[in-house]
């Protein structure tokens, strides 16, 4: 114990002034499309909800009209931008905004690639100096360094740490001969600055680098040649920095399939599942270094590579804005990326900003996930004919869905039925989406990314081969197989049982407990055991568990390893767990069984008094207006987007949840698409 006391030491309290901002300028990422849909809505609309509680004016440029952050509510005005212009998102049109406005700053990040696009070129040509207009979060010439690879890799090099081996080209001739002599074949071949993987893909010999090469340059005036490392593992981290060098990782995920396959395109699990926990720290540890190297302000988004045989790694880029991912990452540990990055680009630190999740600690703190979440992208590739379904490098999705649960088995199969309401969960043949073994091997179908290959991979597992034979062909981590084979096996397991009365025959509650925790449908169940077909099979196993006490939990998005209480309304069901996160409502009445009056459907449920309660029940309707106030309305939305239903839909659900706040009334939304607001 030190017996001289130490001198105190007065901060200057100037140090600590924030520059006052009136007017911002935030520029959306104008129409959707692949690789740009609603996850740019639901950034800006947390920016406006942000620079709003600053008591800043805002400013918006975006022309798409079925967003909700172009939605200005009259009647609460401090949810919406005090001005909205629907004008094409280009740089003479924001300088023309911006002289008419004199805003003090500019938000680019928010945007996606468009927006980022068109900032950096105003800057580059000194317009934004020239208004005195202040580019908000991370610079541009950060910006810059994450987009040119020659810069990114010499500010890798200066910390010692490696990208993959790769070259950039402006010419077909320098392209052919990096491709040729410097790398050599396979190669990946990308246009910079450009969004979603567009103009990519692998060549392996000189004519496809031609075709390649020739797509690239149409949509950029400088290409990217990589190193191909398809079958390594695709990870990355949500880093969140402030200006006081506070840094922290907000989320780790990791793709079900291996590089190759664009992340867009590719299944993601949060946290990640494979790595030891020397590989996450030291990705983590290399992602505060890269992120604090480079003086990223703001939230950003870094990808790996990962040697699924050693632990050798290579950075594949830094994206120094919000992403697709960024929304995940937000829905799925309850942390607001987009609301926090933006106070963070006013001069805010994460110290003095307040944690989302419990309203009471700082938000300079890294969520700890008791629980899994998954991605699953959506396709409309069947609505074009002649359209190849091969998987790569560019990005094909149109929409994504997000199952939370307590294992593996469980969220990959919610996700199946979410993507595709006719899937029943996660089945082979059965699905009727793998492709006839007359028109294309069952093998040939595992060695080639496409839409259908997690099908035709579980079809192959349940008629028997091994994992290891699985992972040569797909190069999909052991891990993921043995999940997946997991689920088969239970699956062949009920199909050897001869009714319902032989499946619950022994052990009846365990048997349906861990079948319920593996993401099993009662339709499902049914239809394995020879029941009724339809309603009245699923409703004869809803009977069936009910009796014996197998019933899902509601579950909080908690974050905090149960240290503080979590205050979060994002809420999931699993059969994992003993209680419930939220107190049950006090209010009578239930909806009753779809069949709780047809004395056929009860199958060989036992008659006990918990059964017979449950098909008494009838649905009571409200007896007062405080009464309906209370007791709420659910809105339900659109989940994934698709070709004719995308984010206009989410304004719908989200007017209509702000119109029922405003009348006094409770809203439950519905909902499983990550993008949405």
């Amino acid at each position: 114990v030190r017996t001289i006391p130490q001198p105190l030491v007065l901060q200057d309290g100037l140090a600590y002034k924030r520059k006052i901002y009136k007017r911002v300028l935030l520029v959306g990422s104008g129409g959707l499309s692949i690789g740009q849909a609603g996850e740019f809505d639901y950034s800006g609309s947390q920016c406006i909800k942000a620079l709003k509680e600053e008591g800043i004016e805002v400013i918006l440029i975006n022309p798409n009209i079925a967003t909700v952050q172009t939605s200005q509510e009259k009647e609460d005005y401090t949810i919406g931008a005090d001005k909205v212009y629907f004008l094409p998102v280009s740089p003479n049109v924001v300088m023309d905004v911006i002289r008419k406005e004199r805003p003090d700053g500019i938000i680019v990040s928010m945007g996606g690639q468009t927006a980022l696009n068109v900032g950096v070129e105003l800057w580059k040509a000194g317009e934004l100096q020239k208004e005195g207009v202040e580019v908000l979060g991370t610079q541009i010439d950060v910006i810059e360094a994450t987009e040119d690879r020659e810069i990114f890799g010499q500010k890798l090099a200066e910390i010692n740490e490696t990208v993959a081996e790769s070259y950039t080209a402006t010419t077909m001739n320098e392209a052919m001969e990096i491709a040729k002599n410097k790398i050599g074949y396979p190669v990946l071949v990308r246009a910079a600055f450009a969004l979603g993987g567009l103009g990519s893909g692998f060549a392996a010999d000189d004519d496809e680098m031609k075709a390649l090469a020739s797509k690239a340059f149409a949509n950029s005036s400088q290409i990217i040649i990589d190193r191909d490392l398809r079958g390594w593992k695709e990870l990355e981290y949500e880093v969140v920095r402030d200006g006081s060098d506070n840094c922290i990782t907000v989320c780790n995920m990791e793709n079900f399939d291996p590089l190759g396959v664009h992340t867009g395109d590719s299944i993601v699990v949060a946290p990640s599942q494979t790595l030891t926990n020397r590989e996450y720290f030291m990705l983590r540890k290399t992602a505060l270094k890269v992120v604090r190297h480079l003086g990223i302000v703001g939230e950003c988004n870094i990808q790996y590579a990962l040697d699924p045989v050693s632990e050798r790694y290579c950075i594949i880029e830094v994206n120094a804005r919000l992403s697709r991912s960024s929304a995940l990452a937000s829905k799925a540990t309850g942390y607001p990326l987009a609301y926090v990055a933006t106070k963070l680009s006013l001069g805010k630190n994460l110290v003095t900003i307040r944690n989302s999740v419990t309203k009471t600690t700082t938000a300079c703190f890294e969520p700890s996930l008791d629980y899994c979440v998954l991605k699953m992208p959506r396709w409309d590739l069947k609505k074009f004919s002649q359209v190849s379904k091969n998987l790569g490098s560019s990005m094909l999705s149109v929409g994504e869905v997000m199952s939370i649960g307590r294992t593996f088995e469980e969220v990959m199969q919610k996700a199946c039925r979410m993507v595709n309401p006719a899937l029943d969960g996660l089945e082979g043949r059965d699905s009727g989406l793998v492709v006839d073994e007359d028109e294309i091997s069952l093998e040939d179908q595992l060695k080639t990314p496409t839409d259908t290959r997690l099908f035709a991979v579980q079809a192959a597992l349940e008629d028997g081969w091994s994992v290891d034979k699985v992972y040569q062909l797909t190069k999909i981590d052991k891990w993921f197989l043995s999940k997946l084979k997991n689920i088969a096996t239970m699956r062949h397991a009920c199909k050897e049982k001869e009714s319902l009365d032989d499946l619950v025959s022994k052990n009846a509650a365990e048997r349906l407990r861990t079948l319920k925790m593996a993401g099993f449908s009662d339709r499902q169940i049914a239809r394995y055991c020879d029941a009724a077909q339809g309603q009245r099979g699923e409703a004869q196993v809803r009977n069936l568990r009910k009796a014996y006490g197998v019933l899902p939990v509601v579950k909080q998005i908690d974050t905090l390893a149960a240290e503080f209480p979590a205050q979060t309304n994002y809420l999931y069901m699993t059969y994992s767990g003993d209680d419930d996160d939220i107190p049950e409502s006090l209010h009578p009445g239930h909806l009753p069984s779809p069949a709780a009056n047809d004395p056929g459907v009860s199958g060989s449920a036992p008659r006990t008094p918990s059964v017979m309660a449950f098909e008494k029940r009838k649905p009571v309707a409200a007896q007062t207006i405080e009464h309906a106030k209370e007791r709420g309305v659910m809105v339900l939305g659109c989940g994934a987007y698709c070709i004719g239903s995308s984010v206009e839909f989410d304004w719908c659900a989200v007017s209509a949840a702000r119109q029922l706040r405003r009348d006094g009334f409770k809203s439950i939304i519905v909902n499983y698409n990550p993008e949405t607001v």
